[in-house]
């Protein structure tokens, strides 16, 4: 797992041996199993999480309805919001496939970034794109339809609609699983026609 890992830093920053081996020392990679509810509404948290390799989503639970709000695959990074502002989640992460993972917590990388400074670099630049990648994520969502939002899902990220169940995904896209359903046949339609 920490080769998946040394690759993507690799496309951003060379390491020594020793940079390696403090990432290693950390002992930062975790397995969780589909399911896994890793942070839950109202709870206090300092984890900040890299996917390794497979799939977690956020959500909230409103009038009883899971919202979705994002999926994060292999090499994303999310840090909940209630890490930032030290105050208890507002919603819910889990796993939605087995998953890999790279905790951290902000000591850890306030302890590597003074032993290392180009990784704090590195985050800056990632949080950058991650920044630019959610912005014109969140604009295109408010100002498309929901099939536009579908056939840009399939354009960005069609693994999704392989690995995430379909009631999770409608409510990504802000629309009920039977609407879903619908215009998957339309676009179908569509394409054969």
């Amino acid at each position: 797992m920490q080769d998946l890992l040394f690759d993507f830093i690799a496309k951003y920053i060379s390491l020594t041996d020793d940079e390696k081996n403090a990432i290693v020392s950390l002992d930062i990679f975790r397995s969780f199993k589909k399911g896994t509810t890793l942070l839950k509404e109202g709870q206090r948290s300092n984890d900040g999480y890299f996917v390794l390799k497979g799939c977690i989503r956020t959500y909230y639970i409103i009038s009883g309805e899971e919202k979705t709000t994002a999926f994060y695959t292999e090499m994303e990074a999310l840090t909940p919001h209630c890490v930032i502002n030290k105050a208890p989640s507002e919603y819910y992460i889990s796993c939605v496939e087995d998953t890999i993972l790279i905790i951290s917590t902000p000591d850890m990388e306030t302890e590597m970034f003074s032993k290392f400074p180009k990784f704090e670099s590195l985050c800056r630049i990632l949080g950058e794109e991650l920044l630019v990648k959610q912005q014109i994520n969140f604009d295109e969502f408010k100002t498309s339809s929901p099939e536009q939002r579908y056939l840009n899902l399939l354009q960005k990220r069609p693994d999704l609609i392989q690995r995430v169940p379909q009631h999770q995904l409608a409510s990504y896209l802000g629309i009920k699983p039977q609407s879903l359903s619908r215009l998957r046949a339309r676009i179908l339609e569509k394409d054969k026609g």
